[in-house]
């Protein structure tokens, strides 16, 4: 079937694979998977610049449970972000919780008064009326035998239980001795669960007997119970049984793909099917990735209280900014889980990731992406397409301009899009391809022999209304206001020797373009920013209109799409921030990191917190940055209780003596409380709190998915 590549078979060996949703400890590698010579087309086929990777090793098993007690653990999401594996939902409200020490007087109290009772009943004090129950019910020949006897005994003790129901009870004995044994209210009743049958247990694939398949049911039940699938494995071959559903013609490639391969049918076109190392807790089957604990604490909601945070693409979707000073976790708790589990969603054919980060960044080993991308380093396989894999002009010049006067406040970015357009329609024209990088320099800077040549080019091939566009820049250049020594000397931060290999137009490198986000890409960019600050942030910012601009237009939308910028400083802008608040409805987000707001224009700090559903503050912000956080989540109605003392005033003579006494023993004059119960509204986090409050490895995080439903703030450990 087409599938470009995602859903193709390759052989592979039967050793175990790793453990789902177990610990991440390092794992070791085992043998590679290697490919048959026979693969179809299709499973060889990559998009442009991702090149033809080699199957890479897998791991070794792990100490984590078996595929089918992971798929048989139920899930449950209450509330946007809740890790829904194996969670309990909470009641609403926190239960009234009577202290210890009352509990321990009252069931004493109880005990004694139901053996004060009990003493009069049997020693005849309260006399035989208690009996007579016994005679009513007993017929007259039982009397003096052994049957009267046994009856007086069986109704004694019914006549104890009743006194231990009701004094236990009244003494409330039960929930002590649950809290004394430290055991939840009805934990003894609880029973264990009869495995599920072939109709509701996933490991036996209900959806694909259900429609008729039940062969290929059982080949795939086989490997699970082989222990020769993983997680990953179910969740691609589960992706393409999806695909089949919506295309049917797929079927019989897909069943060859299953009887022929098993759990390796399908398999990523990298032939790989596990990452090398996992360094979070990731559910492959609800697409989440656990970042922390909420906090078990008041500042919380009580049934968020103690329960798992995740993010999958239904809250990615809707954008996620994180602000935090270096050193508060936003790469090691937030940046890497993330593009770590986008990545094992792309070898399930469900997502494409683009991780942006500069050199050294620790997101995980090169062997876990598919593309990596090291500009200014000599030995980087691939370069980066500089106008994003378009070859219209129109649509280049705009992309270009965005990323590289985009952040210049006195330069027009339409001006700035018409003048390169000026320039890259000739020269395409021309050419056949666009200008590289030492050829837009010279265009832009008004080279005499750059311009001859190009208008000379023109004539001869006929193009007069191309001559046009480029007189009419050679008219403009110079001019107030033209943005043409702008794009010049940002143009020239990458006419560098550094960037020498990079960047190239003419087929000679293999250039990584952002139009392959159909495909199920892991990638990773690695910008120079040490010696290339200006350069890296220019980069960035132009990595970011393209993906805005390219996963809007994708015909296919079926693949979750995400740009993750480790370091957005300078890389925001109006039109970047209108690009990010479109790709909610294109199956699409961005997770962007900052240092502080003030790295983007004050000016769009409004914009950029209403541009993102997902707001994250880091331990250690500053107050004006809290200010800004606090003013986007709102305030909220809470109850308060104000508590005054008023001093008693005894009439009689013997009150004011007893209150003189007590003044005498406790130092502290008589007083009566006054309780005043209201509603306030009141900031959800005040920008001091945010400041001062959340301790170190915390964040505070509230959540928006695609479909609207909103968490409200929420302190998160992340070192749980």
């Amino acid at each position: 079937m087409d599938t470009d590549g995602t859903h193709d078979s390759r052989g592979t060996r039967a050793n175990p694979v790793p453990r789902p949703a177990g610990p991440p400890p390092p794992m070791p590698s085992a043998a590679p998977f290697e490919a048959p010579s026979h693969a179809s087309a299709a499973s060889r086929e990559w998009p442009a610049g991702a090149g033809g990777l080699p199957p890479a090793p897998e791991h070794a098993p792990s100490t984590g449970p078996t595929l089918r007690d992971w798929l048989r653990v139920p899930r449950v999401a209450d509330a946007p972000g809740t890790w829904a594996y194996g969670h309990r939902p909470r009641p609403p409200e926190e239960p009234e919780r009577t202290p210890t020490r009352q509990l321990v007087s009252g069931a004493l109290i109880s005990l004694l008064a139901g053996l004060l009772l009990w003493s009069l009943v049997w020693n005849g004090y309260l006399g035989g009326f208690w009996l007579w129950p016994l005679f009513v019910f007993t017929p007259d020949s039982w009397r003096g035998t052994m049957a009267s006897v046994v009856a007086a005994y069986v109704y004694y003790a019914l006549v104890v239980a009743g006194f231990l129901v009701v004094f236990g009870r009244l003494g409330r004995w039960a929930e002590l001795a649950r809290r004394a044994l430290g055991r939840a209210t009805g934990a003894a009743k609880e029973t264990a669960a009869p495995p599920p049958g072939p109709e509701d247990d996933l490991a036996e694939w209900p959806e694909l007997r259900a429609a008729g398949h039940g062969e290929i049911a059982a080949r795939l039940a086989s490997e699970v119970r082989a222990e020769r699938m993983n997680d990953v494995d179910y969740a691609r071959i589960r992706r393409a049984w999806h695909s089949v559903r919506a295309d049917p013609s797929r079927l019989t490639a897909f069943t060859e793909a299953v009887r022929a391969g098993g759990a390796a049918a399908c398999v990523h076109p990298s032939g790989k099917r596990d990452l090398p190392v996992r360094a979070a807790r990731h559910d492959l089957l609800g697409r989440q990735v656990r970042l922390g604990t909420v906090q078990d604490g008041e500042r919380n909601p009580y049934p968020r209280r103690g329960t798992g945070l995740a993010l999958d693409p239904v809250l990615l979707g809707t954008s996620l900014l994180a602000v935090g000073p270096p050193g508060a976790g936003k790469t090691h708790a937030l940046v890497r889980p993330v593009v770590e589990s986008l990545s094992l969603q792309a070898l399930a054919g469900q997502a494409a990731v683009i991780a942006v980060c500069a050199g050294g960044t620790q997101l995980g080993p090169d062997d876990a992406y598919d593309v990596v991308i090291r500009i200014g380093d000599p030995g980087s396989v691939y370069d980066l397409d500089l106008y994003g894999g378009t070859n219209d002009p129109d649509e280049a010049a705009a992309v270009l301009a965005e990323g590289l006067v985009g952040d210049l406040t006195d330069t027009d970015s339409r001006r700035a899009t018409t003048a390169l357009a000026q320039l890259l329609g000739p020269f395409r024209a021309a050419h056949g391809r666009l200008p590289g990088v030492p050829e837009l320099r010279e265009l832009l800077d008004g080279e005499p022999a750059a311009l001859a040549a190009l208008r000379e080019a023109l004539d001869s091939a006929g193009h007069h209304a191309m001559r046009r566009e480029l007189d009419a820049r050679e008219r403009q250049s110079g001019a107030s206001g033209d943005p043409g020594r702008a794009l010049a000397d940002r143009v020239a931060l990458l006419d560098r020797p550094a960037f020498a290999s990079f960047f190239d137009t003419s087929g000679r490198t293999r250039p990584f373009s952002l139009r392959t986000l159909e495909h199920p890409l892991r990638v990773r960019i690695d910008l120079p920013e040490r010696g290339h600050g200006e350069a890296s942030r220019m980069l960035a910012r132009l990595v970011l209109a393209q993906f805005t601009a390219n996963a809007s237009a994708r015909s296919d939308r079926s693949l979750f799409a995400c740009l993750v910028l480790d370091d957005a400083t300078r890389t925001l802008t109006a039109e970047t921030l209108r690009g990010v608040q479109r790709l909610r409805s294109a199956n699409a987000g961005a997770v962007l990191t900052l240092r502080t707001l003030d790295d983007v224009p004050e000016a769009l700090h409004t914009a950029l917190l209403g541009a993102v559903g997902c707001r994250m503050a880091f331990s250690g912000i500053t107050t004006w940055d809290g200010k800004r956080f606090a003013e986007a989540w709102g305030t909220e109605w809470v109850e308060t209780r104000d508590v005054t003392q008023r001093t008693v005033f005894a009439d009689q003579p013997l009150t004011r003596a007893i209150h003189a006494f007590r003044k005498l023993v406790t130092g502290k004059a008589v007083t009566t409380d006054a309780v005043t119960v209201r509603k306030v509204e009141r900031e959800r986090w005040s920008a001091s709190e945010l400041a001062h409050s959340v301790p170190a490895g915390h964040a505070v995080l509230s959540l928006r998915t695609v479909r609207g439903e909103y968490a409200p703030p929420l302190l998160v450990d992340l070192r749980n």
